[in-house]
Parts: structure tokens; sequence; C-alpha cells
């Protein structure tokens, strides 16, 4: 028989196209690894792997088995989440991914909500982009994530949470009026600053603005308040996420703009695996999140006038 131990190594030889680099990931010597690796081989009497100095391809076969080999990993992590959670709800151990847009911004409110109503529950946090969360909780590595949609995945499913209007950010000497709602085609005129390559957040501003010829401009950032500092500098405008605009209301140096309706946006909800054991978890999670964030299931976050150094609903 064929071990998952056999498995996990062939998958991170599969990841990194690297013996040293895969042994390495699993704690393992080279040597042992690639003697796994031979032995998984030899057992399904086919070549995974064409070896060449500094470089690992796989076969033809290689790639379906290792993909296969992916869902099967999936599947025995699942098992052990069925067994070590089946006692109740919400206890244990999870593995929460979160987008680096929300992560700062909603975390605050619902962690201590969760410790107070779940106190058995160990939340262990991974904060990174959307692709990366999305591979690991394929991969069985991260249990839930929150995120915004749409999520291209065929084994992933996904539980609105709330809707997440945008603002448009821009400096407090803009002679604009924050009491005059403006149009999203109002974005042509501006120098709009984007984070970088890789944040969800960038390519939704990208589609906000898809018909105009606002300018991405040539600054890029990893987290939306370095943004808001450039916004506050003068260098431009940015796209605000109004659960960060809750955040950024009592910087004096932006001022807030509202859109005319219908108000661009994002809908934010939590992603899991299809065949995941825990989908009553993450319906009461849901439930965590949208009262501690004062929201009705897949409702709007409370909003209001964004006037320069005026309150908006958290």
């Amino acid at each position: 028989m064929i071990t998952l131990k056999q498995l996990r190594y062939f998958g991170a030889v599969a990841r990194t196209r690297h013996f040293g680099r895969a042994a390495a990931e699993c704690a393992v010597s080279q040597p042992a690894l690639s003697m796994q690796i031979r032995d998984l081989e030899a057992r399904l009497g086919v070549e995974l792997v064409e070896r060449r100095p500094g470089d690992v391809t796989l076969t033809p076969v290689g790639v379906e088995i290792a993909r296969r080999a992916e869902e099967l990993l999936a599947g025995a992590r699942d098992l052990e989440d069925f067994a070590r959670h089946h006692a109740g709800p919400l206890a244990g151990a999870l593995r929460l991914g979160v987008i680096p847009t929300l992560a700062p911004y909603v975390l605050p409110k619902v962690l201590p909500a969760l410790q107070r109503h779940h106190p058995e529950l160990a939340v262990a946090l991974r904060e990174t982009q959307t692709r990366t969360l999305v591979d690991e909780l394929g991969r069985g590595l991260i249990d839930v994530v929150m995120l915004a949609l749409p999520v291209e995945h065929p084994e992933i499913e996904t539980l609105a949470l709330f809707e997440d209007p945008f603002v448009l950010a821009v400096p407090a000497a803009d002679p604009r009026s924050a009491a005059t709602p403006i149009a999203a085609g109002a974005l042509a005129q501006e120098r709009l600053l984007l984070l970088e390559e890789g944040h969800c957040l960038r390519d939704q501003a990208l589609a906000v603005c898809a018909n105009g010829r606002g300018d991405a401009g040539g600054l890029g950032a990893t987290s939306l308040a370095t943004v808001v500092q450039l916004v506050a500098s003068g260098f431009g405008a940015t796209l605000l996420p109004q659960v960060a605009a809750a955040v950024e209301r009592d910087n004096t140096r932006i001022k807030l703009l509202r859109f005319a309706a219908p108000e661009p946006g994002r809908t934010v909800a939590l992603a899991y695996r299809r065949t995941s054991p825990r989908k009553a978890d993450f319906s009461i999670l849901a439930r965590r999140i949208t009262e501690a964030l004062g929201v009705s299931d897949a409702g709007a976050l409370p909003t209001a006038a964004c006037r320069a150094g005026a309150a908006v609903p958290a």
C-alpha cells in the first residue's frame, strides 16, 4: 500500500520542483525523501518525475497523480477534523485565513467575540493574499478563509457574510464636498493609487474604473494603511472598502467621498472545502462575525455620509 507520507513528500516535490526544498518543507533529509519517492514510483509502477541536475520535472502521469494526491491528503485532514471536532461546535483548533484588506479591520472585533462565546476554540491565523490562501485551503493546510468574492476553485464553497461598499479617499484639500455623492465615472480623472499585484482589492479597483482612464500610478503598496498615507501626502486617491474607512475616519489629512447608487463594492464571504466536515462550525462562525461587526447575515455594513473628520459607523 502506498502511504500518506509518500503522497505528502511527492506533493512537496510537485510544488517546489526541487528535492532539497521539498525535503526542507517536510522536515526530513533529502535522501530519505528521495527514497520514499522512488518507493512510491515502484509501488505505482510508473515514473513520476524526470530527474535532472538542479531541476525536477513531473511526467504527464506525475502531474495527474500529484493532483489526486492533494485530494487524498485533504480528505485525510478532513477525516481528522471530523473526529477531533465531533464533540462540539467551534472547539479545538481552527486554522483561519484572512486577506490583508480585511484582517486589521475586522479581527479586532471578531476575535474577542469568538473568545467570549467559544473559549475552547483555538484560532491559528494566516494573513496573506487570496491566491495563496485559496491554494492552501484546497490543500487542507487551513480550514476556512475570510475573503472577497468571487473564488475560482471547483472544490471550494462560499458563504456570504456582508456587502462592503467602496468610498473614494482623497487628500483633505480636495475641493469636492463630501456631502455630494460622486459618480463612479469620476474615477477616470483620478490618479488612482493601488495595492501591489496579487491583492484582490487591486483587481476590484481596476474593475470599477475599467471604463475610465484612471491612472493606476507607479506606487504599489502592500497595505491599505500605506496607501492612505500616500493619499494624505497628495500622491493621488484610492478606493477604500467601508471596513477600512471606519478605521481611517479619524485621519484629518484625507477626505472620504461616497459614490452615487449603485455603489461599487465587494462581497465578503467565508470559503471552505466542499468536503469539509465542519460546515456547521462555519455557519456558526459566520453568525459570530456578522454579530461582531453589527450586520445581518449577507447584509451591508452600516454607512453614512463621509465628511472630512466625520464619523463613519464601524
